[in-house]
């Protein structure tokens, strides 16, 4: 079957990763995409080129030059997508920016992706990731780090700016379809950031949410001196800890420190492989914390296909990630390899002279919101599964949440379950499935994250929704995708990170816990990717069907950068938790009064007065020099000067709610604060997307659990039966609480 996007032609002018990845998302799903390279190639040389630029084809242009500048101007009338992810202005100096674009071609989408937005004071910032690291608090401080913020190469700004930009086109394709109009987008990688800080930013009355005193969650030492990653969140962790005897230590009240020595002795007893298996087979959570050489070999990573061999025009034969997010009637493919630069400039220029006039406008409603219309059905649960629901509302869908009234507290209920209606059903009871199929007989999607086998138990898996609603677009997702040795295994957050490497890079002789929930939120939004093609894909053709994202999946997108398995490959990138970055020019410094993150990959010391003499020392000598002189000034002036200079710098924020109450994040709208019913104010993250035409809506707070079933009924014919479905245990208001 063709791509959803068969015939979308994207023109991609992205440097470094988030561009080029957001490009690459959308030629796996069959878009044309055309590269734009300057002179010389990709502006980062990179074996990720091979994963990030396949599937596309390649012309050179200098846009510094009149004739190349109009057969640009050429290529974009021409498109249905442009992707860009230079410093605001620098396009439109060029005189292909957003606004005359769009206006030559009004059903043009075009994207920009700049570090910092164009209404942000920071705009002419040079952003390198390491700077929107600093400003967004992903180098936080380790629990053990005594106060130094700890690096990751891991690049969370890129990486959501690329997922946001997905979503963003698919959605905003399906409005274009309606309306016949495309629209200008910005998702600058500072503004992407909030989507992934999510519920660890939450704040209720100005404070952050206490962490557990014990988490039975924890990386455990085992026989062979490997680590092993134990989750407590599952209905099975009662059987597992009473198995191996750790109930009595639990129910005696040990101190949490002599409680986690009992763990990590019984942990000793035998090898990660053996806990695997014994974990695995009473149906809790546990994985061997893997490297990311080891995830490229993995038979679950292998043999659901998030991994696989390629051939590469420079690499050879190499090993790296497959497509992401999963659709069942169109699914996306790496049809071809990174193109050789230029090597497609003949024909694109023949095909521009051939071009004939862009079809006019194929619809013309007016809309308000990109899935203004659209219905949803959301039975999922913590985190990834009502990401995706909460972004499908955010973007205008009518999202009714379904929990069980047996639930006690809906987890991380204000942070994902704004913008939805909430009713609590006991889908156990027959009457409960007949108000959810009649919910299903009015919807678009069907959202579910369930442990293996359990849409199946209730009746309400893919096959049987289908059956009744052919054309429905079912997204389900889960921790290791729905093929492969370990496909039946419940996870979470952390397994995801443990089994792909992210846990063993962060750590350092113990693997860490990632900074961010990046592969919750990830999947969410790749599900979400998903379920809009799938609309799309619908529209056209009147057919539904199954999107698949998982855990494991975003993991290794999230890690695209450094999964490229071909000869002579070096597993050297920064890791642990001493790291400070990648080099003297692209790292971490304590300033007097606290860190900065410096980044000048170009070399360019020497336009900096105070740091001029430092240029061209070895990077021994650089680094320590460079360690001195920043500990002689506070960081805001080194920032000033820096960024004066032309070199990327930021202050590093310390800490999550730092960023939270930010003035310049509230007055942007990237963190809001409202009344929630029961809590009084919480403080939560907020879409960063800009959209000229259809802006998202961050939506009303989180409502009670099961406030909203008056609305639902009535919306299925049943307004009069709600005080009979509360009195027989169907339906409940009351006796569920909202989790922050």
């Amino acid at each position: 079957m063709p791509g959803v996007l068969e015939g979308i032609r994207v023109i991609d002018f992205g440097q470094y990763i988030a561009g080029p990845m957001a490009a690459m998302l959308l030629g796996d799903q069959g878009a044309d995409v055309i590269r734009v390279d300057p002179p010389g190639g990709p502006r980062w040389n990179t074996p990720a080129n091979a994963t990030w630029n396949r599937n596309k084809r390649s012309i050179v242009l200098d846009l510094k030059q009149e004739a190349d500048r109009e057969t640009a101007r050429q290529l974009i009338a021409s498109a249905d997508v442009v992707i860009e992810n230079f410093r605001p202005g620098v396009m439109d100096r060029l005189g292909v920016g957003a606004t005359a674009m769009t206006t030559a071609n009004p059903r043009l989408v075009y994207c920009s992706l700049p570090g910092f937005g164009a209404d942000d004071p920071r705009a002419q910032v040079k952003a390198w990731e390491g700077v929107v690291g600093a400003a967004t608090g992903a180098y936080r401080p380790g629990h053990s780090t005594q106060g130094r913020p700890v690096y990751t190469v891991i690049p969370y700004g890129s990486a959501y700016a690329a997922f946001l930009c997905g979503v963003t086109v698919a959605t905003v394709l399906n409005a274009r379809a309606r309306s016949g109009l495309g629209q200008r987008v910005e998702i600058p990688l500072f503004d992407a950031t909030f989507t992934v800080v999510g519920a660890r930013g939450l704040l209720v009355n100005g404070k952050s949410v206490p962490e557990a005193e014990f988490d039975w969650s924890r990386q455990l030492p085992c026989k062979d001196g490997r680590w092993l990653m134990y989750v407590a969140n599952n209905k099975k962790f009662e059987a597992f800890i009473k198995s191996i005897g750790m109930d009595k230590w639990r129910d005696a009240k040990l101190p949490p420190k002599e409680l986690a020595q009992k763990f990590d002795e019984v942990m000793r007893t035998r090898t990660a492989k053996e806990w695997e298996d014994i974990i695995a087979d009473i149906g809790s959570e546990g994985v061997i914390c893997h490297s990311s050489a080891e995830w490229l070999q993995h038979p679950q990573a292998l043999q659901s296909k998030i991994i696989a061999d390629y051939d590469d025009p420079e690499l050879g034969r190499f090993r790296g990630p497959g497509i992401n997010a999963r659709l069942s009637a169109t699914p996306g493919a790496v049809r071809l390899p990174r193109p050789k630069t230029d090597a497609h400039r003949a024909e694109i220029i023949n095909e521009l002279a051939a071009r004939k006039s862009a079809p006019s406008s194929d619809g013309s409603e007016v809309l308000r919101s990109a899935l203004q219309g659209v219905k949803v059905v959301d039975l999922c649960i913590v985190l990834a599964g009502p990401t995706c629901g909460r972004t499908l509302a955010e973007f205008g869908a009518d999202v009714v949440k379904i929990d069980s009234p047996h639930r006690g507290t809906v987890l991380r209920h204000n942070d994902i379950n704004r913008a939805k209606r909430s009713i609590l059903i006991d889908l156990k009871t027959q009457e409960g499935l007949a108000i959810f199929w009649k919910l299903v007989d009015q919807a678009d999607v069907v959202l579910q994250n369930f442990r293996s086998g359990v849409a199946e138990q209730l009746g309400i898996d893919y096959e049987r929704v289908r059956a009744r609603r052919p054309d429905i677009v079912y997204g389900s997702m889960n921790t290791f995708g729905h093929l492969g040795p370990y496909a039946s295994r419940p996870g979470h957050e952390q397994i995801g990170q443990a089994v792909s490497g992210m846990q063993v890079r962060f750590g350092s002789t113990k693997p860490a816990t990632a900074p961010f929930a990046a592969n919750d939120y990830g999947t969410g939004l790749m599900a979400c990717y998903g379920v809009a093609l799938a609309l799309l894909h619908r529209r056209r053709t009147g057919q539904g069907q199954f999107v698949d994202s998982a855990l494991a999946y975003t993991a290794t997108m999230l890690q695209s950068a450094l999964l490229q398995d071909y000869p002579g490959k070096q597993w050297n990138e920064p890791h642990g938790q001493e790291a400070t970055g990648s080099g003297p020019l692209n790292r971490l410094y304590q300033t007097r009064d606290g860190w900065l993150f410096l980044a000048a990959p170009d070399g360019n010391l020497a336009q900096c007065a105070e740091l001029k003499d430092l240029a061209g020392l070895p990077d021994a000598n650089l680094e320590r020099e460079l360690e001195t002189r920043m500990r002689d000034r506070d960081a805001a002036t080194w920032v000033a000067l820096l960024t004066q200079a032309g070199i990327g710098a930021h202050r590093v924020v310390p800490s999550l709610p730092e960023l939270m109450t930010d003035p310049l994040v509230q007055a942007r709208g990237l963190a809001v604060t409202r009344d929630h019913e029961g809590f009084g104010p919480i403080t939560t993250t907020a879409p960063g997307v800009k959209l000229s035409r259809t802006p998202m809506d961050i939506g009303r707070p989180a409502a009670k659990p099961g406030s909203d079933i008056a609305s639902v009924l009535a919306d299925i014919g049943m307004s009069g039966e709600l005080d009979r479905l509360i009195r027989e245990g169907v339906v409940a208001v009351e006796g569920v609480k909202a989790g922050c």
